[in-house]
């Protein structure tokens, strides 16, 4: 296919496909898909080898937050059954760190609900950084608090954090219609402030609400202009009691699609494949390790993932292997550039974003019956009395 081949050119060039090219991505029909995979494989394989980065969700605070995020189960207004508390000590989220790393993990993205941190939150994340970093040598760092304010970057900097996670999640142009508490250009404003304070920046997309193509395209287009190191792909966690509840519009080809289409535009750019794999792309997930150079390991914030054991075992059964604390994740032109050993991501384990019902494209499938069963509340690990998955 002329298409596939042009892409894999332009990414082993690191150059910008069309926004026709990565729309016929998306629009490819199921027939083609293993040839996309292929073709976004070979993107993959050029700059990141056959290596997966394992990251490792720590929820700091959970629940009861004033914003209003559609796709969130934390989200003001939420009726979902999650864990709600607030912030563990240093010690409680130094432990539950110490549980992903030693499953493997190389990074330890620590998240708390809420709008933005105040300073005081600041001091008592960087004193959760510092008892991290004591205790686990080699780990990196990731923080994602929220919006921040002026200063507050460079605070989290000084403390040891290697980089900031802080999604723009959907298209500028459909933005208002997830959330209304803060704005599009607000998520940009955060990500520039992480960027300036020499912190790796993270930041990535959600996918799943019926969004259409053009706004997972402008999304991602964005995301390649605001030149983040890392970019975590979320797939709609469909939570009952949120807004967004009963969204199923995405089916496993859907998905690797999606990926695919990430991977040609931000080529040399850690991938992530963050909340929801297991819900949606289930038996397909090792094929999304020829796309994506990174995974969480373990639960997410709120709901439960796979057992950690079976993401070694499925990395391992695909013929990829484990990132080590030793080996940079970006490539030389990157990680040279100012970004912190390896780059990285972390993200919410959340949703999507998008106007309403996905239209039918040329190429495209929507989703199937609902899978419910596959929808689990995290009741193990931080905030709780029982063991972490790790």
């Amino acid at each position: 296919m002329d298409l596939l081949n042009t892409l894999v050119d332009k990414g082993l060039r690191r150059e910008l496909p069309t926004r026709d090219e990565a729309l016929a991505v998306l629009a490819t029909s199921d027939d083609d898909l293993l040839d996309v995979v292929a073709a976004a494989g070979k993107v993959r394989r050029h700059w990141f080898g056959r290596r997966v980065k394992l990251n490792y969700l720590v929820n700091l605070k959970s629940g009861l937050c004033p914003e209003d995020c559609s796709y969130c189960s934390q989200r003001l207004g939420s009726t979902a059954g999650i864990l709600k508390y607030t912030w563990l000590k240093p010690d409680q989220a130094s432990d539950a760190a110490a549980a992903g790393v030693a499953g493997g993990a190389k990074r330890v993205c620590l998240v708390a609900s809420g709008r933005g941190p105040t300073d005081r939150d600041v001091d008592r994340v960087s004193e959760t950084i510092r008892a991290i970093k004591e205790g686990n040598e080699g780990v990196e760092v990731c923080a994602c608090l929220g919006l921040l304010s002026d200063g507050q970057a460079e605070r989290l900097r000084e403390a040891g954090a290697d980089a900031y996670n802080h999604n723009l999640n959907t298209s500028e142009a459909t933005y208002g219609e997830i959330t209304t508490t803060h704005t599009y250009e607000d998520r940009v404003d955060t990500v520039q402030k992480a960027h300036a304070a020499g912190l790796s920046a993270c930041s990535g997309l959600i996918a799943g609400m019926g969004e259409t193509d053009e706004d997972l395209v402008d999304v991602v287009f964005s995301l390649r202009e605001l030149d983040p190191d890392s970019v975590p792909v979320n797939f709609l966690i469909p939570f009952e009691g949120t807004p967004l509840g009963k969204e199923w519009n995405l089916t496993p080809q859907r998905c690797l699609r999606i990926l695919a289409m990430t991977r040609f535009v931000c080529p040399d750019v850690e991938v992530r494949i963050a909340g929801g794999r297991e819900v949606h792309l289930r038996t397909m997930q090792p094929l999304a390790l020829h796309l994506a150079n990174s995974i969480f390991l373990g639960d997410y914030l709120t709901s439960e993932g796979q057992a950690g054991k079976a993401d070694l075992e499925m990395i391992a059964d695909a013929g990829f292997e484990v990132e080590g604390t030793d080996q940079v994740t970006l490539p030389e032109h990157r990680a040279a550039g100012g970004c912190h050993d390896g780059g990285g991501v972390c993200g919410s384990g959340g949703g999507a974003c998008g106007p309403g019902e996905e239209p039918q494209v040329a190429g495209s499938s929507t989703g199937g019956e609902p899978r419910t069963d596959l929808v689990a509340v995290r009741r193990r690990g931080a905030g709780t009395d029982l063991a972490p998955n790790a």
